[in-house]
């Protein structure tokens, strides 16, 4: 057995978590757990799909955040053929949970923060990914982190209007399908949740900046209007000292 087969140990398919292009294995490399993602059998061969996964390295491979599946290595693996290597996220998919009946609130807590944080770190990197879905939510066996899986395939000068607000839809479907899961009817989150998934555009989250505060059952209109009264109540206070209704500054009396 040659080093490069001796490497790789125990690998094994994990079907629930394949996409449409892509495989994705379990495997031990030198007795280190780390998941392999490659092109399926009929793809590997194909100049534009290796073309395809060979940019997905290179957009991924310096993206760093904690909700987020970093990437490792782009090798050759025997009988896998190119493969993205990347850390070992072992845990259960959003959709398991989901049909087992496993979600509980921390999972839900976690969505509501982790998850929107790592879409904002994904915009601001311009990161053009797959569609979410409860597939590519993963959370870890241990702690409980949550974990994007399939995170980008493209990085551009800018994302489109469309891309944000389809990320925003998107994440709604997600939520509401935990919420239905775990049967909680937060008053804030279903709004979010109804908000997200309008079928007039119009009426939807406009960025994700604006997503967080309706999660934190804050809104922009009310923040604005609070920052309006701080200006107006400062504004009266200068006028107030600048006129001759002023208070007679206090001169000391001489002993």
């Amino acid at each position: 057995m040659d080093e490069q087969t001796s490497r790789w140990t125990d690998v094994e398919l994990l079907p629930e978590w394949d996409e449409e292009f892509y495989d994705v294995y379990t495997a031990k490399k030198f007795g280190k757990w780390v998941m392999i993602k490659t092109l399926k059998p009929e793809f590997r061969d194909m100049p534009e799909y290796r073309a395809m996964i060979e940019k997905e390295f290179d957009t991924r491979y310096n993206l760093a955040h904690p909700n987020i599946v970093m990437i490792n290595d782009f090798e050759e693996i025997p009988g896998l053929g190119r493969c993205i290597v990347t850390d070992d996220v072992y845990g259960d998919s959003l959709r398991k949970l989901i049909d087992q009946g496993r979600v509980t609130v921390a999972h839900i807590s976690q969505m509501r923060h982790q998850l929107v944080n790592a879409l904002e770190y994904i915009q601001a990197n311009h990161i053009v990914h797959p569609p979410l879905r409860p597939e590519n939510i993963i959370f870890t066996e241990n702690i409980g982190n949550l974990k994007l899986i399939d995170v980008g395939f493209e990085q551009r000068p800018s994302l489109s209007r469309r891309e944000v607000a389809d990320d925003i839809y998107n994440y709604g479907k997600v939520l509401k399908e935990a919420l239905d899961a775990v049967g909680s009817g937060d008053p804030v989150l279903r709004r979010v949740v109804r908000r997200c998934t309008a079928t007039d555009r119009s009426h939807r989250f406009r960025d994700l900046a604006q997503l967080h505060l309706a999660l934190e059952g804050r809104s922009q209109k009310r923040f604005f209007i609070l920052v309006a009264i701080t200006l107006a109540v400062m504004i009266l206070l200068i006028v107030w000292l600048l006129s001759p209704w002023r208070p007679e500054p206090i001169v000391g009396t001489a002993f």
